[in-house]
């Protein structure tokens, strides 16, 4: 398969390819733009197996089918963690589903510091 994933479209007018750093942008700006992450982690580990990349905190795997993604974020201190990272996993499952229409099988989040206070950024509604 590459490193681009195809799905050809029922009519078969030609072929429809997603480079895995949209999935990487869609993942990093639904994370992004949900109240209490404050940024993406500097780092994101490495050794990706399969169809997929990383960057900006962000690690997206595909196999399958099937998307998987790891999100290494700073939150705002005096938010809910969890509520928050449950906050992340919806909105981002929701994003690739809807903008891609490629099933997610997993988000994981993982919160690698606390910021206070917060910047703001134009990515995130306050």
């Amino acid at each position: 398969m590459g490193d681009h994933m195809d799905e050809t479209t029922e009519e078969h007018r030609g072929a429809i390819t997603i480079d895995p750093s949209v999935l990487l942008t869609i993942a990093r700006l639904s994370a992004l733009g949900v109240v209490g992450v404050c940024r993406m982690a500097d780092r994101t580990p490495r050794g990706i197996l399969g169809i997929g990349g990383s960057g900006e905190g962000v690690r997206v795997q595909v196999t399958d089918d099937a998307v998987s993604v790891d999100l290494y974020l700073i939150m705002e201190s005096g938010s809910n963690m969890v509520q928050v990272g449950r906050s992340v996993q919806s909105e981002v499952e929701r994003a690739i589903r809807e903008m891609v229409g490629m099933a997610v099988h997993e988000v994981n989040v993982h919160i690698e510091d606390v910021q206070f206070p917060c910047p703001e950024f134009p990515v995130q509604e306050r």
